[in-house]
């Protein structure tokens, strides 16, 4: 009990020497040029001026995926996520009740 307290403690304080204070998200951004670079540093794969149009179009697909389901967070926002899976439950229903509330 004493230990939760003193973590709970602990995560207040660093919410508020934190960069990320009241911003705990921001959505990643990533472009077509960040995700060829990744798989040519990763893979080995070298691109040229002759790639196919296909290949080009895939890799702008998945720049758009990776922007609409990743996010970028505060580790203590995250810790707290990992440690209460009802908190994460919560934040969830609002996320798919968020038209609901607002209409």
């Amino acid at each position: 009990m004493t230990d939760d307290i003193l973590r709970e403690a602990s995560n207040i304080a660093l919410c508020r020497e934190c960069a990320w204070y009241k911003s705990c998200t921001i959505p990643m951004r990533f472009t077509a040029e960040d995700i060829k670079r990744q798989m040519e540093a990763q893979q080995g794969v070298t691109f040229t001026a002759q790639d196919d149009a296909n290949m080009q179009n895939m890799i702008g697909s998945m720049a758009q995926a990776v922007q609409n389901s990743m996010v970028e967070a505060c580790p203590v926002f995250i810790q707290r996520l990992r440690e209460s899976p009802k908190l994460a439950e919560r934040i969830k229903r609002i996320m798919q009740n968020w038209s609901d509330e607002n209409a």
